[in-house]
């Protein structure tokens, strides 16, 4: 199978009016950054729009990180790029593109590329370089901060078909991922309104007219507080942690065989079936202190935000949870587990999450401080209909979700077919 660079370089080589071009015949001038100094209040709070490459979390940037004054330009290695050209990040996360809508200073995290307009259409190089996002990163160079030198980034090759198809290209691109834009605002509305109902329901329950103020903060009277281990059954098995890390590497994995459960599996009340991994029967039996069924809850001891959890789906009949994943089974006789997941996923769980955690790098939470964590619980019919009005509003949010996969897998493909030629417009 040909690699993308590959159908870049045959494309441009097959295609009438298509040519393989380095960066730096396209453009102008690159243009470095820098900080002004923090110490210095006579830099700052001016109106000089000003950013780092943290800034760059969408196609357009419209507006500042934060703001510089005049002194701030003049006194630093700060400078502006005008507006509608690229923000490539060539230090700290590598690879990130970006197109400003307004004038704006960047820090040294940042390249400005000034684009030839009568050569290349800077959406369409934006394109180009996002697509190339890998080739960029393998360019950076050094030991403690790595980075992309000016020269090793204009070496860069690109295609490049006439103007008029580069403009066709970007538009057809900037369109799908308008549309990926809107799922995402909706996706944002959606799980907002669920933050409201899930606030309501966990403290004013339903039907309640009488409250009191626990340990948690204000719940109905009628509710009880209890450690997450009594609240899920008293057998301590119940809640389990994976193997250490010694117990279960990477040299066991399969491409086949029993599941695990890893940290990018789980979501907010979403199983991610993505990129999974397996081990042997023989080693599943070894570990099967650690193992889960179906219907059981796994909660990540770390990542942002901790403690995401969720429910193993019935796809999965058993498997492995591994060392930052904590697997949990309720005696579903005593409470329900969807309303238990509902609760670990609630502000109430992630305040004691975050005022227990370990470790400043990468922080965690440990088996014990999730085995103690205190859970607000209505009886066990009032559960169910939390349980039920929140899976409703799930349903809604993951409608929202799987268009977004869709238009993600669509994008890809139309990168890969219109930047290489593969699938030539009309203009």
């Amino acid at each position: 199978m040909k690699s993308v660079e590959e159908h870049r370089r045959i494309g441009a080589q097959t295609h009438e009016g298509w040519e393989i071009v380095k960066l730096g015949d396209i453009v102008e001038r690159f243009i470095g950054g820098g900080t002004p100094s923090t110490s210095d209040q006579s830099y700052w709070d001016g109106r000089i729009a000003w950013m780092t490459s943290a800034h760059i979390t969408a196609r357009l940037v419209a507006a500042g990180q934060r703001y510089i004054t005049e002194r701030g330009l003049a006194e630093s290695a700060t400078n502006i790029v005008p507006k509608g050209n690229l923000l490539v990040s060539t230090r700290v996360g590598i690879g990130k593109v970006a197109v400003n809508l307004v004038d704006i200073a960047i820090s040294q995290d940042l390249t400005g590329v000034l684009i030839n307009k009568d050569r290349a259409n800077t959406d369409y190089v934006y394109w180009c370089l996002t697509s190339a996002s890998r080739k960029l990163r393998s360019l950076a160079q050094g030991s403690t901060i790595k980075g992309i030198l000016k020269e090793n980034l204009a070496n860069l090759s690109l295609p490049l078909p006439r103007l008029a198809e580069q403009r066709r290209i970007a538009e057809i691109l900037g369109t799908v991922d308008g549309a990926i834009e809107k799922v995402d605002k909706a996706i944002e509305k959606a799980q907002r309104l669920k933050r409201g109902i899930m606030r309501q329901l966990l403290t004013k329950g339903i039907g309640h007219k009488k409250s009191k103020i626990s340990e948690i903060g204000k719940i109905p009277a009628e509710w009880e507080v209890k450690p997450l281990c009594d609240a899920v059954g008293s057998n301590e098995t119940r809640i389990v942690a994976g193997p250490f890390g010694s117990n279960l590497k990477v040299e066991d994995y399969r491409d086949e065989g029993v599941p695990i459960v890893r940290l990018q599996n789980i979501d907010e009340g979403r199983f991610v079936v993505k990129d999974m991994k397996y081990i042997s029967r023989q080693k599943a039996k070894e570990l099967s202190y650690h193992s889960f069924v179906n219907g059981d809850i796994v909660l990540a001891k770390l990542g942002d935000p901790i403690g995401k959890t969720c429910i193993i789906p019935d796809s999965f009949e058993d498997g492995i949870v591994v060392a930052d994943v904590v697997r949990i089974r309720v005696d579903e006789g005593v409470v329900d587990k969807k309303y238990i997941m509902y609760a670990l996923n609630s502000f109430h769980v992630s305040n004691q999450l975050n005022r227990g955690t370990i470790g400043t790098t990468r922080p965690r939470v440990n088996l014990g401080q999730v085995r103690n964590l205190l859970i607000p619980l209505p009886s066990l019919p009032e559960q169910r209909r939390i349980a039920e009005i929140l899976e409703a509003n799930d349903g809604l949010i993951e409608v929202q979700k799987v268009k977004r996969d869709e238009l993600v897998r669509i994008k890809k493909g139309l990168m890969n077919d219109l930047l290489t030629g593969q699938r030539r417009v009309k203009v």
